[in-house]
């Protein structure tokens, strides 16, 4: 029997998405994409050229016309961004990109740009996709959609964990903070606001290495080929 060809994994920031969809799409020989890249490229984009994001409709503009590509890196195996050529994976989870995207991700005009974009990747099949509204927006026929949960303050930790790992300057009650606020506005926005799909499994990824939820996961395709 043939599995799945479209898997959608959603939750809030710093729940485990990232990591646990590149553990399940290696192990299921898929695409992995992490939507929540487009959005943050969108956010450093419009920072560099307005110096802020207030402006929906020049911020919607400046999404439109951006020259996004995506590559594997043979060495590491890490998806790598870059915009209008320029590598810049290192910029996309900077205090400025992190207190801003949740601010672009609400406008309409640039959800609708890159939601686009999305579901023609997903069409193609044999993809992990994540981010915060795949199951229920850019792919609501996806054949298994994962909700994945977690604390603030575990979320905040992994952060936390991530930026030091990154050498970035990492304070643990800021980060805490502003995820809070981004759950506030990515769960309250009026378009696709964060949500499980209503077939969605739910997963809590508190005290579960990565390994443990893709075992999870896994458990479950193995259910859906044999159902």
């Amino acid at each position: 029997m043939k599995k799945p060809s479209q898997i959608a994994i959603d939750g809030p920031a710093a729940s485990g998405k990232t990591t646990v969809g590149k553990l399940l799409a290696d192990r299921l020989g898929f695409l992995f994409f992490d939507t929540g890249v487009m959005y943050r490229l969108a956010t450093l984009h419009a920072l560099k050229k307005l110096g802020q994001v207030d402006d929906e409709a020049a911020v919607t503009a400046l999404t439109r016309e951006m020259d996004i590509s995506l590559r594997t890196n043979e060495q590491t195996g890490e998806t790598e961004a870059l915009l209008f050529g320029q590598l810049v994976n290192g910029q996309l989870h900077s205090p400025e990109v992190d207190k801003q995207v949740s601010v672009v991700a609400a406008y309409s005009g640039v959800r609708a740009a890159l939601t686009e974009q999305q579901r023609r990747i997903g069409l193609l099949g044999d993809v992990v996709m994540v981010g915060r509204d795949i199951g229920t927006v850019v792919m609501p026929d996806a054949a298994l959609k994962f909700f994945l949960l977690a604390s603030p303050e575990e979320r905040a930790r992994r952060r936390s964990q991530e930026n030091q790992a990154k050498g970035i300057d990492s304070d643990y009650v800021e980060i805490l903070r502003d995820i809070l606020r981004r759950d506030e506005l990515d769960s309250t926005r009026t378009i696709a606001p964060l949500r499980p799909a209503e077939d969605a499994i739910l997963i809590d990824t508190d005290q579960k290495a990565p390994e443990a939820v893709v075992a999870e996961m896994f458990s479950h395709i193995t259910q859906a080929l044999t159902a």
